[in-house]
């Protein structure tokens, strides 16, 4: 049996990653800089989308101009995503586990995408997200704080 208890099911897909954004992004570079020099890396749309919906809903009101942004931040990096998935043979379902660390950016992406939803009240998309982390790997959830 595999981790995510299916062995009919599909491999899970493990992306491989911007070994150079991510490099960058660590080493404290800006993620707006890091984004514009590697658009298709989910991982620094997940930094813009996060660090804008921090401090956004601490409020009794949002800061609807943050969260906006945080919600293209995160959608922009969630499409990145998938366009990566697919190249490495996603079918729209399966596990995209978050241990592995190349996964992260995208299920951050869909974790912020969840966060900026609910904070506008867009509860279906809110929902779909859960839905997408929890079919991916429901640790991505818990690992998001989003449980």
């Amino acid at each position: 049996m595999t981790s995510f208890g299916d062995l009919l099911g599909p491999p899970p897909t493990l992306l491989t990653g911007d070994d150079e954004a991510e490099s960058d992004l660590l080493n404290g570079a800006d993620p707006a800089a890091v984004a514009a020099e590697h658009p298709t890396a989910s991982v620094a749309w997940a930094y813009l989308a996060e660090a804008s919906l921090d401090g956004a809903t601490d409020g009794a009101e949002p800061d609807t101009g943050r969260v906006i942004a945080a919600y293209a931040y995160a959608r922009t990096g969630y499409h990145r995503g998938l366009d990566q998935l697919r190249r490495h043979g996603w079918k729209g379902f399966g596990p995209v586990p978050w241990s592995h660390e190349q996964n992260q950016g995208f299920l951050r992406c869909v974790g912020a995408l969840a966060r900026a939803a609910a904070a506008v009240g867009e509860e279906d998309e809110h929902l779909r997200c859960l839905d997408l982390l929890n079919d991916s790997d429901p640790r991505a959830i818990t690992e998001l704080g989003l449980d």
